[in-house]
């Protein structure tokens, strides 16, 4: 196996040698440079965060336990509310494998605050170099009460072998030089604004169109089982910008898009940077990792989930808001993202979770 972020393949024979393990393991978790994780029936709403440094989880766990619940028919879980559920596929991982975990997109777009918890670990969302063990998934849903089951996937992996390739400024500003990984809304190629990652801006342009989705506070019940169901109108109010900026106030949850198209390698992947004090006292992006063929081939428009802190913050048109670190697959992937794996966000512009009805680009 070669160094870098594993690919669809090296994902088959992982679950072909019972490295990773889930008897009802679906094809359709195998991701391009990730694997889609799922929920198991075991769940339990707890009284405070944890995480498990110097024991497993379970023994953490003990101490914060509110109740024990079964996700077999399915549970609401209440906003603000602390879970933890144990995650179905367990690991064994071979020598010099490790990785991380992040929320999966329709996961940040709801809002849903969710962080992998992992036995001997210090941090959350890690992979322990060769981790042996169980996974567990903190939940707490921040805009809406849901409705979750087992086999639900809320969030996915990524591993890597020996060590990341992280793609150097120099050498990602030659390849868009030579092939362009950053577009314009009319699909030319732009400059590129490369410091420790693709920088990309809000659009908050006076064009007429929706700009902002913002959760309301007193919406339904969500059912994440069901797609392309529940009215738009129900969950969210829109904003247009108002000369070219939109006030972020606190307490309530943005969902926006990158001013830029942009596109990620068939032989890389990307993940987005989710916080940066330097930026503003803002959260940027729940869900992080980009697969390789994300926008091809004239680049697609990312979706940004905001918050802010503490004080309300003016956002401006074209202000730097995010970046995107991209990292060498171990080898080049055959398998996309895109319509052929039935992908949800592939060409999009502003755009709600796939469990929205007549949730079109706006």
């Amino acid at each position: 196996m070669f160094k870098g972020s594993l690919i669809h393949s090296d994902y088959k024979d992982l679950l072909n040698k019972e490295n990773i393990y889930n008897r009802k393991f679906k094809e359709e978790q195998i991701q391009p440079s990730s694997m889609d994780l799922t929920l198991s029936e075991e769940c339990y709403e707890i009284k405070a965060s944890i995480l498990a440094s110097e024991s497993n989880v379970r023994n953490v766990l003990k101490r914060v336990i509110i109740k024990k619940i079964d996700l077999k028919k399915g549970y609401i879980f209440k906003k603000n509310k602390i879970y933890l559920v144990k995650i179905n596929e367990k690991l064994n991982l071979p020598k010099n494998i490790f990785g991380k975990c992040n929320p999966k997109s329709s996961t940040g777009r709801l809002d849903i605050f969710c962080r992998t918890i992992l036995d001997y670990s210090d941090e959350y969302e890690k992979i322990p170099l060769n981790y042996r063990g169980e996974i567990f998934l903190e939940v707490t849903s921040r805009s809406f009460d849901i409705k979750f089951q087992r086999g639900n996937s809320l969030n996915q992996m990524r591993l890597v072998f020996l060590n990341h390739q992280y793609v150097t400024d120099k050498k990602l500003e030659k390849y868009h030089n030579q092939k362009a990984i950053i577009y314009d809304n009319k699909s030319q190629k732009i400059k590129a604004n490369i410091l420790n990652g693709l920088k990309i801006s809000v659009d908050l342009a006076n064009d007429g169109r929706v700009k902002c989705f913002i959760a309301k506070k007193n919406a339904p019940v969500l059912d994440f089982n069901k797609i392309n169901c529940h009215e738009i109108k129900k969950f969210w109010n829109f904003k247009y910008a108002k000369n070219k900026e939109l006030l972020i106030e606190p307490g309530n949850f943005y969902i926006l898009k990158s001013k830029e198209k942009v596109l990620i390698p068939s032989n890389m992947a990307g993940e987005m940077i989710p916080y940066d004090t330097g930026i503003g006292d803002f959260r940027v992006h729940y869900a992080g990792f980009f697969d390789p063929g994300f926008g091809n081939s004239k680049g697609s428009y990312a979706v940004l989930e905001v918050k802010t802190n503490e004080v309300p913050f003016i956002l401006q048109d074209n202000q730097n808001i995010a970046k995107i670190k991209y990292e060498r697959l171990n080898k080049k992937s055959k398998m996309l993202y895109g319509t052929g794996i039935k992908s949800n966000y592939q060409n999009q512009e502003l755009k709600l979770s796939k469990h929205f009805l007549n949730n079109k680009n706006k």
